[in-house]
């Protein structure tokens, strides 16, 4: 019973420590199985969808369209990953200080970071795992390998928009493809002998069945672009909002996470404060400045 209690607590270790060094340690595993997902993609996709419809007659552009979306898709990846996030240091800390007003709530005046011993600008914070402060950190991306902020904000939008309509365009054309083929058999109008020999209509799971017999590397991956497709498209949706309301992801999540903001020094303690955000300027001024992070702390004019 010792034995046995002792060997799934260490296990349980072990998984933790893997899955730490996983997440919280810089690697380029994600980034190697990101382009070995889209190689298969696009290489089932050029070798058997693109043929195909090639031969059935398809309009060029549609076809086309997947690599222009790629080639863009992969300039993005270059750009967000490699570019530098916002680091705050000791020679710009000061001047990344007067960029944002302090809310006295998500963040605070007067702090210093006990790693980098730097004061902490509004909207920054410490990665983990790039050992450095972010201006306006918003995450860190193992996709990418790296941290998303102030300086990249934008370009890592655009990779997300385009990795979104890239996989939903590989998924449009595989699917006309199919459906042109279901036209051209005209099977959608016979019939079939069910297991007790009585002949029924054809519907959309035999229809289903018969494609993936028949294509089997096709309708498996037409179900992991439709699949990669929704999920990229509610990831976009929520970055969408969050570049037009001007918030990060880590101050979303604080912002949930307070459920009502702090009382502030100068608020008596008996009246309740919610969190605000003070940073949203208007729909196109937060979207202008996520492809144009401002210098200095805009003041109001008096």
């Amino acid at each position: 019973q010792v034995l046995s209690l002792v060997i799934p607590s260490q296990l349980q270790r072990v998984t933790h420590r893997a899955l730490h060094r996983l997440f919280h340690t810089r690697s380029c595993l994600f980034v190697v199985l990101h382009v070995a997902l889209q190689a298969a993609v696009f290489g089932e996709y050029t070798w058997e969808v693109f043929v195909y419809c090639w031969e059935l007659q398809f309009h060029l552009l549609p076809l086309l369209l997947p690599y222009l979306l790629l080639a863009g898709n992969l300039g993005c990846f270059l750009l967000c990953s490699r570019a530098n996030p916002g680091t705050v240091t000791k020679s710009n800390a000061a001047s990344l200080v007067k960029v944002y007003a302090y809310d006295g709530v998500l963040f605070q005046r007067g702090l210093v970071c006990p790693t980098c011993t730097v004061e902490k600008p509004a909207r920054s914070k410490h990665c983990s795992v790039c050992r450095t402060c972010v201006h306006r950190f918003d995450h860190h991306c193992v996709w990418v390998n790296n941290c998303i902020g102030a300086c990249n904000a934008g370009v890592f939008l655009l990779y997300l928009l385009s990795l979104t309509a890239t996989a939903g365009a590989v998924a449009a054309v595989t699917a006309a493809f199919l459906i042109q083929v279901l036209l051209l058999s005209n099977i959608m109008h016979g019939t079939y002998l069910d297991a007790q020999g009585q002949e029924q209509p054809v519907e959309i799971p035999f229809l289903v069945q018969h494609l993936f017999l028949t294509f089997p590397r096709i309708v498996f991956m037409l179900g992991f672009v439709i699949l990669l497709t929704l999920v990229l498209g509610g990831y976009c949706c929520f970055s969408l909002y969050l570049a037009l309301t001007n918030q990060t992801t880590n101050e979303w999540c604080k912002s949930r996470r307070f459920g009502g903001s702090p009382h502030l020094p100068s608020q008596p303690r008996d009246r309740p404060l919610g969190y605000k955000n003070i940073y949203s300027k208007g729909i196109w001024r937060n979207l202008k400045e996520i492809f144009n992070p401002p210098t200095v702390l805009e003041r109001k004019k008096k």
